[in-house]
């Protein structure tokens, strides 16, 4: 991936044509009619928004965002994300759904796409009901590579639009992404994007490095074996957990999540209310501490405080302290889990005392 991109940036392209042919590249290894390199996920539901809204028409294009006489509704099913804005930013509506029948009803004529991450089952209904509808929709499944396989299963599917994030599992250019589909649409999002100038997604430029970036990593996963990867990633939490496991009380689990984010996930847990400290205590140490160590839990540092996510009435889960290895270097992991045990080991006798 770092050599495409230094390769890239050695020469000057027309980005137009170096799209069309990335695109053309990614349908083969897609299965989908086409596709475009975007400047994230929210960058391909911005571009997205815009094509299901203003098409290819150059008029309709230049009104963005103000979307007078435009289908401007677009359906978040399954509630509400922290990356709508990239869809309002369009200046398009949100109707906010939460089931399959909510879904159905909020199908109207001003519908211009329906949005959302639900996969399996859930997807399938909200695919068939799309496609009685006639409204384009678009999947956003960011963290879904790996593993790759999901690449081809979505068009398979008969999703209309899909994305995918170049710089989490992808291991792409970080500011890069996937917007692959129907050619028609797909053909409406370039028009709506970088390098048009007048366009509303002008803004979410990608350029050749990243382009030829993002391309160099799919093609890498082609041939990445999944199941040596998440041997070596399993075998450094399973580091970490050894470690912490020496602190008397403290238990660890490892599962890959079904959802997203498939890798080995280490959780630690220990009895919160007994030792007085809790997961976003630990984490704020964590976090404090020389090198800084970021972790999973329910405190996510690059989120606006104010955001609202998912359907409101659903029941919060238990914060959790979890950590997955794909991004350390070898060797990290015994920094973790000496530092976790170091933490957790005066938690423990401070409570004692």
């Amino acid at each position: 991936m770092r050599a495409a991109k230094q390769e890239a940036a050695r020469y000057f392209v027309d980005i137009f044509e170096l799209q069309r042919a990335a695109g053309k590249r990614l349908a083969e290894l897609s299965g989908a009619e086409s596709g475009m390199v975007t400047s994230g996920s929210a960058g391909a539901m911005a571009s997205a928004a815009a094509a299901c809204m203003a098409g290819t028409d150059p008029a309709k294009i230049w009104q963005l965002p103000n979307t007078t006489g435009l289908k401007n509704e677009i359906v978040m099913f399954g509630g509400r994300s922290a990356f709508d804005s990239a869809l309002r930013l369009t200046g398009a509506k949100l109707v906010v759904t939460h089931t399959s029948e909510e879904l159905q009803s909020a199908i109207g004529p001003n519908t211009a796409m329906i949005y959302t991450t639900r996969l399996g089952e859930s997807l399938e209904k909200a695919i068939a009901i799309a496609k009685q509808s006639q409204v384009p929709l678009l999947l956003d499944d960011a963290a879904g590579i790996p593993p790759i396989e999901n690449l081809r299963l979505y068009a398979k599917m008969g999703v209309d639009l899909f994305c995918f994030s170049g710089g989490k599992g992808l291991g792409g250019p970080q500011c890069s992404g996937l917007l692959l589909g129907r050619k028609d649409l797909i053909e409406a999002a370039l028009a709506n994007t970088s390098p048009w100038e007048g366009a509303i997604c002008r803004a979410m430029k990608v350029g050749k490095e990243e382009v030829m970036g993002c391309l160099a990593a799919v093609e890498a996963w082609t041939k990445y074996d999944l199941e040596a990867l998440n041997s070596e990633w399993n075998r450094r939490v399973k580091r970490i957990a050894a470690i912490v496991e020496t602190v008397p009380g403290v238990t660890t689990s490892v599962k890959i999540p079904d959802g997203g984010n498939r890798y080995p996930t280490l959780t630690v847990s220990w009895d919160e209310s007994a030792w007085k400290f809790g997961v976003a205590d630990c984490d704020r140490e964590l976090r404090n501490g020389e090198p800084r160590i970021e972790v999973l839990t329910d405190s996510n540092p690059s989120l606006v405080p104010a955001v609202k996510e998912g359907d409101p009435k659903a029941p919060r889960e238990k914060n959790k302290l979890q950590i997955i290895s794909m991004t350390m270097q070898t060797g990290e992991e015994m920094i973790v889990g000496r530092r976790l045990r170091q933490i957790l080991t005066t938690a423990r006798a401070n409570a004692k005392a």
